[in-house]
This record gives C-alpha cells, sequence and structure tokens, in this order.
C-alpha cells in the first residue's frame, strides 16, 4: 500500500494514517445534526472526508467508514415539537433529505451512519462507568462529567482549564443545571416540561443523553475503545472532542483516537454564514442557481481542508469551466486511444495529482497539477500520440477523477426516450414557476424510471443512474 499522510490536530504535524489491525481504517465522522437541511458548509466537510475515503482506498487500504446522525439533542426536539411531529419521524425526514443530498455530491455511502437514538442503553452504560470511577456526578437528575478529575482535558484544543468559560460545555444548558464548576459538562440531561414525550427511563429518572456523550458510546460500541481516526469540522475540537477524549479515556484508561482529522469552515462572499445575512446556502439552493452538484464538490475541494474556504458563484463559474476543459480533453483521448484499455493502476502524466493528494490533501496542488497534466497530454496528442498512450493517459486520467469522485461527470450519455425529456421539460417550465413541489415531484419520477436530471448554468441534461438497464 502507498503512503498516505494527514496533519493530525491532535499532535499539530503532518503524519502518515495507518490502520491498527492491518487491515481496515477505522474511521468515525461526526455527522449532521437532523433538524434541518444541510448547509453548503457542513459539506466542505463531508466531501473532504469522503476524497480521503477515496485516497486510501486508491493507495490499496480499506476503511470501516462511519458517520453518525444525532437525532436527539434540543435543535432537534424543538424541531419536531413546532413541527408537531414525533421526535423520529422529524428526524427521519431531515436524515433522508442529508443521504439523498450527500448522494448527488457523490458522497461514498458510510459502512455504519447510526442515530444517536439507536445507542442510548450504550450511552447509559458508559455515564454509569465513570460515575462509579468518580469521573461524574449526579446533581438534580442530570449527571456531569467532573473534568478536574481527568489531568490530559483540553490535550486536544490545547486549552488551559482556566480559559474554559462558562456556558463554553457546548449544548448543557449551563443555566438550568448545578454543576460543582464551570468546565464540567452534561452527560444525561434530567427530563424538562419542554421535552415532551422524549426521555428514556435511567438509574438517574427520566432524561436523555448529552450530545458529547452519544459519538463517545457511538464509535466504541462499533470500533472498540480505541479508534484510528475521528474526524469533524473544526468547530467540533472544543467542546465536542475535547469531551468525547476525556470521557471516553476517563472510562477506559486508554488512548481514544490515534489520528484527529479537522476541516476548516466555509465562507460566504468572504462572509461567516449566517440566516440573518441570507447567504447559509443548501445543495437546493445552489442547483436553483443552475449549477450541477458536481461543480459544487469541485469547488468544496479547491482550497485546502486545514484553511477557511470561500465559496462565491464566480467559484462556481470557474469550476464548471475547468470540468468541461477536462471533458474535452477526455474526449478526445478516449477517440485517440481507440478502444486500447490500460491497467487499473496507470497515472500517465497525471501521477502528480495524485502524489499531492496522498500528502495531507493537497488539493489546490492536486488540482494544479491535474489541468497541468491536461495541458502536456493535449498538447502530445496533437504532436501525435500511439492508441497505447492515448489508453495510458486516459487511464491515468480517469483514475484521479474517481479519486476526486467526479468521474460521473464523464460518463458516456445515453439517448434518453422521448418520454423522459419531456418529464425533464415539465420540470423545468415548474422550476421557471418556482413550483417547487411540482418540480421535485418530477424529478422523483424520472429517477424512479432510472434518469437522473441535472441542472447546469446551460440548462438541464439527463443521465442514465448507474445499474440500471
Amino acid at each position: 500500500m502507498e503512503e498516505v499522510r494527514l496533519f493530525d490536530t491532535a499532535t499539530r504535524s503532518v503524519k502518515p494514517l495507518s490502520a491498527s489491525d492491518g487491515e481496515a481504517l477505522k474511521f468515525y465522522a461526526c455527522g449532521p445534526t437532523v433538524y434541518g437541511p444541510a448547509h453548503i458548509g457542513n459539506f466542505r466537510t463531508f466531501v473532504v472526508q469522503d476524497l480521503l475515503v477515496r485516497v486510501w482506498e486508491a493507495a490499496g487500504g480499506k476503511v470501516d467508514h462511519v458517520r453518525n446522525l444525532t437525532d436527539v439533542d434540543d435543535k432537534t426536539i424543538r424541531g419536531a415539537r413546532e413541527a408537531k411531529l414525533p421526535l423520529g419521524d422529524f428526524t427521519s425526514k431531515w436524515a433522508e433529505i442529508f443521504i439523498k443530498d450527500g448522494k448527488s455530491l457523490g458522497l461514498t455511502p458510510p459502512m455504519k451512519q447510526p442515530k444517536a437514538t439507536d445507542f442510548v442503553p450504550q450511552q447509559i452504560d458508559l455515564v454509569e462507568r465513570l460515575v462509579k470511577a468518580g469521573h461524574a456526578y449526579e446533581a438534580d437528575g442530570s449527571v456531569y462529567f467532573r473534568v478536574k478529575s481527568f489531568p490530559g482535558y483540553g490535550k486536544l484544543s490545547r486549552l488551559d482549564e482556566r480559559e474554559v468559560k462558562e456556558g463554553a460545555s457546548g449544548r448543557a444548558d449551563a443555566d438550568e443545571y448545578a454543576r460543582e464548576q464551570a468546565a464540567d459538562f452534561v452527560l444525561w440531561k434530567a427530563h424538562k416540561e419542554e421535552d415532551g414525550e422524549v426521555f428514556w427511563e435511567s438509574p438517574w429518572g427520566k432524561g436523555r443523553p448529552g450530545w458529547h456523550l452519544e459519538c463517545s458510546a457511538m464509535a466504541m460500541q462499533i470500533f472498540g475503545e480505541t479508534i484510528d481516526l475521528h474526524g469533524g469540522g473544526s468547530d467540533l475540537i472544543f467542546p465536542h472532542h475535547e469531551n468525547e477524549i476525556a470521557q471516553s479515556e476517563a472510562a477506559t484508561g486508554k488512548p481514544f483516537v490515534k489520528h484527529w482529522f479537522h476541516v476548516a469552515h466555509l465562507l460566504v462572499e468572504n462572509r461567516k454564514m449566517s440566516k440573518s445575512l441570507g447567504n447559509l446556502h443548501t445543495l437546493k439552493d445552489v442547483i436553483r442557481h443552475g449549477w450541477d452538484a458536481f461543480d459544487l464538490r469541485l469547488v468544496l475541494l479547491s482550497g485546502h481542508y486545514r484553511q477557511p474556504l470561500n465559496f462565491s458563484w464566480d467559484t462556481m463559474t470557474a469550476a464548471r469551466h475547468g470540468r468541461e476543459r477536462l471533458g474535452r480533453v477526455r474526449s478526445k483521448l478516449e477517440e485517440a486511444a481507440k478502444g486500447k484499455k490500460a491497467g487499473a493502476e496507470e497515472w500517465g502524466s497525471f501521477r502528480g495529482a495524485w502524489d499531492a493528494l496522498r500528502e495531507d490533501l493537497e488539493t489546490p496542488k492536486a488540482l494544479a497539477a491535474l489541468y497541468t497534466a491536461a495541458s502536456t497530454v493535449e498538447h502530445k496528442r496533437k504532436a501525435g500520440m500511439s492508441d497505447e498512450d492515448a489508453a495510458k493517459e486516459l487511464a491515468g486520467l480517469d483514475h484521479i477523477l474517481e479519486v476526486f469522485g467526479v468521474s460521473a461527470l464523464f460518463e458516456k450519455q445515453t439517448e434518453a426516450p422521448a418520454e423522459m425529456k419531456q418529464l425533464a421539460k415539465d420540470r423545468e417550465i415548474a422550476r421557471n414557476a418556482k413550483d417547487w413541489t411540482e418540480s421535485d415531484r418530477l424529478r422523483d419520477e424520472l429517477a424512479l424510471k432510472g434518469w437522473e436530471v441535472r441542472d447546469g448554468a446551460g440548462g438541464w441534461r439527463l443521465v442514465r443512474k448507474p445499474g440500471t438497464p
């Protein structure tokens, strides 16, 4: 297997990534809280994580990728109450939309996508272990982690205990729960009136798990007490991941995570995303503006994952032009190859792009190398290239496009039947009339019949869904 190096947040260094059992990389990623549509900032993290999975597999490794769904917390309970729906019905709706959007963006489905509500017994067991060991205490039906009992607290975020402010423990509702000290965070929340029917019986009475507790219990139940790689957005370093380390290692006495992987936030037009600014875009918003989901994927991968990335409609235009250029080069190579095939491990002139990805997912360098190689190959083709060489370059280009997760953009098109074209035209009419319900219905009807409609700045196109006859 080829080496893959990745920055580790805990050591602040780029180091080789490794699977502890010598087989599959145990990769746990914090997924979305399913109380509304995930925005493009959320998806930057998930797209980068998907890139890492693809790089690891292309390097010759296997990945057991788990990404959870947080389906019980203050936001989901509040949303269900406002929607007048049972919590499970409310969160399932948003989970389905998240999965659908992820598929549109080319995310490889994780091995498992556990829901927090499916692991409540394991979470209660973990709290009991912590209480018994003196790392946690009960107060008014809630249970808190005693931070001063864990000397290593703050080692991930490099945060001294003196810097921990009141309320810094995230979703702990500091004003409503009595803690021994400000740094302590909630493991189990006592039932409140506004929680309604959302509660579980526990040794401390009715209540529900704290947000931080959920991931530790799920990760350890699925992978064991130590996992190879844990990832999420950089906003989760503190307090969420710091608290995960404390409660997990206090319970087991073993290292919780070997390698920490965090993705920086996304800006929109150089401003932080927020509802008040009206720039909290979802994938649906991007498509309504006339863009393809894969154009967005390229934009989300255009900057290095450890640096904030600025999104704008101009960056979407640049991504569209870049992939159209790659499409032209690929089409000419396919013609020049005359049906010949090269080995699956062939990189041709595109090896530089692959090497850049293996070194801390250097996507800006990889994309630059990709476009440079495309220009070089095009010059060679025009000067005269054998069909064997064209096949090698085509294989290399296809290989790097697959790693980037955009190969579906370059699939050979099948002419759509007249009936499918009419459905797509009717959908376009509905979209222009802003009849989103009808537009979505027609899109779903096309999908049931094996066709995907992809919107772009130049209009729509129909693509045959993989695996359909």
